[in-house]
C-alpha cells in the first residue's frame, strides 16, 4: 500500500505503511465509573485492530495497557496527569501534534471529539454523543462550551468523522453540518465474557448477594439516565419481593436520585453497588429478571447487549440510538411514561412466555455485534482518509 500524503514530507513512494496516531487517554488506570462507556469502546478497538494491512499504530494514553503491546503496535504513555481535563486537553493541543511531527505520522485518531487544532496530519474523529448540545443545562457552562466549539471545528476539518450509532451518524450532521456522505458509523461489539452462565453459577450468585429477584440498571448515575423515572414505575410494580439494584459510580447531578427513594420510601427494595468490576459484570446480567435503560439519550446503549448477550431481556426508551441497540428483541416505551414502563416491567416479570421470548431474541441479536468488525471498521476508515487526500491531491 503506497500513502499520498506525509507529516514530514517524506517522499510517497517511500512511504510504504500507514502510521496511525491514537490518542487513547481517556482509557482509564484504575477501576471506577471512568471505566465505562468510553474506555471501554477504546480498549476494545484497539484490542482488534487489524495490523497486517499496511498498517501501524502509535497509541498515547496516561497508563500502560498490556493489551497494547502486540505487534504492529507502539504504546506511548505519559507523565502528564491527563486523567484531569485541563492538562488532557493542554496535551492534546501541544504535545500530541508534535509527537505526531516527530514521529512522522501520517494520520491522527482522536477517540474522544477534540483534534489538535495545528496538526502536522489529517484526522480522524470520533464522537460518542451529543448530550451537551441536546442537554446543555445539564454541564457546567466552560465545558459545554469547549465541547461545542472545538467538537465541530475538529468535525468540520476532520478526513472522516465516526459515530457509534446511526442516530449519532445524524446528530453530528443535523448539528454541525458534516456530510452524511463523511462519517462513519462503527458500532460497538460484544465481549465474549457476556454470555449465558449455568444455573447452578448464577444461583449461587444471587444467593451471595442477597438481594433474591431483581431488576437492574448499570450506568453512571446522571440526569440523562433517567433514573427517577424508572424509579418512579418501580414503586408501582405490585411484586414486594423484587429488588432494583442500580450498577454504577456517581456522575453528576445525582442527588436528585437518592432523595427520590427515600420520597418513595424504596430504601429497602433499591441497592446502588457502586463501580462493579469488568468481570464480575456478566454475573449481574445473568442473574438479573431484566435490565431496564430509561435513558432519554444514549449514544449507543451498550448495556442492552452485553444483557441480550447473558440472555438477560431488556425494556428500553425509545429514545435516540437505543431502539438501534435493542432491535427487535427488548420492549421499548416513551421515556417520560411512567406507566408505560411499569406495564412493561410487570410484563416481562409476570409473563414467563414472554420473558423466554425476549431471551432467545436477544441472544440472536446480540450475536450480531462483533468488537472485531470494529476493529477492522475502524482501519477501513483509516484508509479512506487518506484516500481522500489522495483524491485531493490528484
Amino acid at each position: 500500500m503506497v500513502i499520498h500524503e506525509g507529516c514530514e514530507g517524506t517522499r510517497r513512494e517511500e512511504l510504504k505503511r500507514l502510521r496511525v496516531g491514537i490518542n487513547a487517554h481517556l482509557l482509564s488506570g484504575e477501576a471506577g465509573y471512568r471505566r465505562a462507556g468510553i474506555h471501554q469502546y477504546v480498549a476494545q478497538v484497539l484490542r482488534h485492530l487489524p495490523v497486517d494491512d499496511g498498517l501501524e499504530y502509535v497509541v498515547f494514553t496516561r497508563h500502560e495497557a498490556d493489551f497494547l503491546q502486540r505487534q504492529g503496535m507502539t504504546a506511548v504513555s505519559t507523565t502528564w496527569p491527563t486523567e484531569k481535563r485541563a492538562a488532557r486537553i493542554v496535551w492534546e493541543q501541544t504535545v500530541w501534534p508534535w509527537q505526531a511531527w516527530r514521529r512522522g505520522l501520517h494520520l491522527l485518531h482522536s477517540t474522544a471529539f477534540v483534534a489538535p487544532l495545528f496538526s502536522p496530519c489529517p484526522a480522524v474523529i470520533t464522537v460518542y454523543d451529543l448530550s451537551f448540545l441536546h442537554f446543555p443545562d445539564r454541564f457546567p457552562a466552560s465545558q459545554r462550551w469547549y465541547l461545542t466549539s472545538q467538537t465541530r471545528r475538529s468535525c468540520r476539518r476532520a478526513r472522516r468523522v465516526i459515530t457509534i450509532s446511526e442516530s449519532g451518524r445524524q446528530d453530528v450532521h443535523r448539528f454541525f453540518g458534516v456530510p452524511l456522505s463523511r462519517i462513519d458509523v462503527v458500532v460497538p461489539g460484544v465481549d465474549e465474557m457476556y454470555r449465558p452462565y449455568p444455573v447452578e453459577v448464577v444461583n449461587r450468585f444471587r444467593a451471595e448477594k442477597g438481594y433474591g429477584r431483581y431488576l437492574l440498571h448499570v450506568g453512571t448515575l446522571q440526569p440523562r439516565k433517567n433514573i427517577p423515572t424508572l424509579l418512579e414505575a418501580f414503586a408501582r410494580l405490585a411484586k414486594p419481593d423484587l429488588s432494583l439494584v442500580l450498577i454504577g459510580g456517581k456522575g453528576w447531578l445525582y442527588e436528585e436520585i437518592f432523595a427520590r427513594v427515600q420520597i418513595l420510601g424504596l430504601t429497602e427494595r433499591v441497592h446502588f453497588t457502586g463501580y462493579v468490576p469488568d468481570e464480575e459484570l456478566p454475573l449481574w446480567y445473568n442473574a438479573a429478571e431484566l435490565l431496564v435503560l430509561p435513558s432519554v439519550y444514549e449514544g449507543f446503549g451498550l448495556p442492552a447487549l452485553e444483557a441480550m448477550a447473558c440472555g438477560t431481556p431488556v425494556v428500553a426508551a425509545n429514545s435516540s440510538s437505543l431502539p438501534e441497540a435493542v432491535g427487535n428483541a427488548g420492549l421499548l416505551f416513551a421515556p417520560t411514561d411512567v406507566a408505560e414502563l411499569a406495564e412493561r416491567l410487570t410484563a416481562v416479570c409476570h409473563n414467563p412466555q414472554l420473558s423466554a421470548k425476549m431471551r432467545a431474541l436477544g441472544l440472536a441479536h446480540a450475536a450480531q455485534f462483533s468488537w472485531e468488525r470494529a476493529g477492522r471498521e475502524t482501519a477501513v476508515v483509516y484508509q479512506a482518509a487518506m484516500a481522500a487526500g489522495a483524491v485531493e491531491e490528484g
